[in-house]
């Protein structure tokens, strides 16, 4: 094994590859940027170098300084974790010319694999079926002038990487100029590779996925497959193994496919086959992710492996020592990634300050986590914050041991798909393992926006958002209602704001009528009444619940008795009220962010709907339109320059008529 190891990466998987370490007795040595100078993964390693500013291109994509950094702290390997440049053969080649053993597959593999298109020549050549498509190109004009052989609608994808960056569908000829500029431009950030291929899309289709492990004596196993098919932006946000409704002969013939492809190749380390599975259960080679996958962590729950491990050893040169009647199956484990992103305005990104953060715990219940309260969430890398991975004996109670877990976390001071992770969660399709890559963006709007319980909303109220102290008892406002009679309620749950109206009900000592002044459901009535041991008892005529409260700082944090936590806080302003008070015309940045182009000049008329400029964040561009017609009266802003949100971009005489 080596005495020292150097993570090529940062947030969560920085600190998975440390948690195997620190158990195996290896030393491990943290590199940061400057954005990530107080980060976790910091923190937690025996050693820690900064490697360069936030722009990845100056930090965790420098293989100098990756190299540099490794050799002076004294590491024996590289472990690059996922996306960066954990796929990059030159990396790969970088590292064995400077003497450091890379965790992962050789140079010679990565250049088979880890091209996509070279990866699907590989399939074609044994027997896999592939969907049709174009060789990559540096240049549009090649695949434009290919894709007539292909037919619509098709998918665009980076050559050099996953994870959803520069992958695009098209539905028309007429789009694809513009969606292969932009997919390039991601592709060449997130990689430092802007070349692309096509591929024909199957609408209505399935991603699974087979893990496997190859050591470098011959063998290679198949550890399962998973199902991804819960994706927004071509990104997997719900992963779970094993795959819901796969025969026995399907399963066998997909973990086959994967085995064979890693002989091809001579593929030595853990990588991961990606199928698509259309609805006549016909599979489809996609790619082979030459790497640890993010959602590795629901193959180790239902394997009892340890993948971290497993690539140590193999990049050590250790035999696997496992046969595959060894590898034995048990339960079902989902995973939930936490985003900061707003699902409900487009997915636009939300860093900033984590005020609080608290993963819910349990048996059954495993976080991966990257944050901690008072973490700054920067805008440059990818949103993810933490993975939620649960494991049960059957899905079922797998299910719904997953909600349980995501009404018990608490996450305050950016915006995430915490609501969008339960309303899928909830939704028939996927409680009856039929989800596809299309069932998310079916959700209803509406099932985005957290909402409290009835419950929820009148401990709140009793617990009084405003204290005149903060070491008051949280229940004192219950007697205060005896003689108001009324308490008004705003509180801001996951970042949204709302009120609600509390009313004593006369001739009563403990009784209260609760009322949403949303109107989004009718009046409920309640009995409230404190505890000696400093709770609430609910009484709701069905059933009696029993809360707990505590204050920490602004925020107040809730607990039912079924595992529920709620997290509140003084609200900001709301949505409404903010474009309320917008200047019509003016065009400002919702976001932290990098100007990628601008699409218009002082001038320009331009139409409602039409796209106006570029913008990128957390490793993904970001258009911004035009909400009305008019005429361009400024330009604020130019390529290349970081804006914070609510700048000032664009403004637009809106006087004018609509070209």
């Amino acid at each position: 094994m080596f005495p020292k190891l150097l993570i090529a990466n940062r947030g969560e998987i920085a600190l998975r590859i440390i948690r195997t370490c620190q158990r195996l007795g290896i030393a491990t040595v943290a590199v940061y940027s400057d954005a990530d100078r107080s980060a976790l993964h910091v923190r937690a390693a025996d050693e820690a170098v900064r490697i360069g500013p936030a722009a990845p291109a100056q930090s965790y994509l420098s293989v100098p300084a990756l190299i540099q950094a490794a050799r002076d702290n004294g590491a024996a390997a590289v472990h690059p974790g996922y996306g960066f440049l954990s796929e990059d053969p030159a990396f790969a080649a970088a590292c064995a010319q400077a003497g450091l053993v890379f965790i992962g597959p050789s140079p010679a593999a990565l250049r088979l694999v880890g091209d996509k298109t070279a990866a699907r020549r590989l399939a074609r050549d044994h027997d896999l079926p592939i969907l049709p498509g174009l060789p990559a190109a540096d240049d549009d004009a090649t695949l434009l002038a290919g894709v007539s052989s292909l037919g619509f609608p098709v998918m665009i994808k980076a050559a050099a990487g996953g994870g959803g960056r520069g992958m695009r569908v098209v539905d028309h000829p007429g789009a694809l100029p513009d969606a292969l500029a932009t997919a390039r431009r991601e592709a060449q950030t997130a990689f430092g590779d802007g070349a692309l291929f096509l591929e024909r899309a199957i609408v209505g289709g399935r991603h699974v996925e087979v893990q496997f492990i190859a050591d470098a004596h011959g063998s290679a196993l198949h550890l399962g497959e998973r199902d991804c098919s819960i994706q927004r932006r071509h990104q997997k946000v719900i992963e779970e193994s094993p795959a819901p409704g796969l025969s026995p002969e399907l399963r066998s013939r997909m973990t086959a496919a994967a085995l064979r492809l890693a002989h091809a190749a001579g593929y030595a380390n853990a990588g991961t086959a990606e199928f698509l599975l259309d609805a006549d259960g016909r599979f489809y080679f996609l790619e082979i992710n030459a790497r640890l996958q993010v959602e590795h962590g629901v193959t180790e729950l239902v394997t009892g492996l340890d993948l971290v491990e497993l690539q140590l050893r193999v990049a050590a040169g250790q035999p696997l020592g496992l046969v595959q009647d060894d590898i034995a199956f048990a339960g079902h484990a989902i995973e939930c990634r936490l985003y900061a992103e707003d699902p409900a305005r487009g997915y636009l990104p939300s860093p900033g300050y984590l005020s609080a953060f608290e993963p819910p715990v349990g048996d059954g219940i495993r976080n991966d986590v990257g944050f901690h309260a008072g973490s700054h969430v920067p805008a440059v890398y990818d949103p993810l914050l933490a993975k939620l991975l649960v494991h049960a004996p059957a899905r079922d109670a797998a299910l719904d041991r997953c909600r349980r877990a995501l009404d018990a976390y608490i996450v305050e001071g950016v915006t995430t798909n915490l609501q969008q992770l339960t309303a899928i969660l909830g939704h028939p399709d996927f409680r009856a393992g039929a989800a596809t890559l299309h069932t998310l963006e079916a959700l209803p709007p509406d099932a985005l926006l957290p909402r409290l319980p009835d419950d929820a909303l009148l401990a709140a109220a009793a617990a009084d958002l405003r204290p005149p102290n903060a070491a008051a008892d949280p229940w004192r406002a219950v007697g205060a209602w005896r003689s108001t009679g009324c308490q008004t309620l705003r509180y801001a749950h996951r970042g949204v704001a709302t009120e609600a109206t509390v009313e004593r009900l006369p001739g009563h000592a403990n009784a209260w009528r609760l009322i949403r002044s949303d109107g989004s459901s009718p009046p409920v009535q309640f009995g409230a009444t404190p505890t000696a041991g400093g709770t609430l008892l609910l009484d709701s005529g069905d059933t009696q619940q029993q809360w707990t409260a505590r204050r920490s700082g602004r925020l107040l944090s809730l607990e039912s008795p079924d595992g529920r936590r709620y997290a509140l806080a003084p609200p900001g302003p709301s949505a409404a009220a903010a474009t309320t008070a917008a200047v019509p015309g003016e065009i400002r940045a919702p976001m932290n962010g990098e100007i990628v182009s601008v699409l218009v000049q002082q001038g320009d008329r331009v139409h409602a709907g039409q796209s106006l400029l570029v913008m990128e964040a957390m490793k993904m561009e970001h258009t911004i339109t035009a909400a009305a017609p008019g005429v361009v009266e400024t330009v604020a802003c130019a390529p290349g320059a970081n804006v914070a949100a609510d700048e000032l971009l664009i403004e637009l005489d809106l006087g004018g008529e609509e070209p």
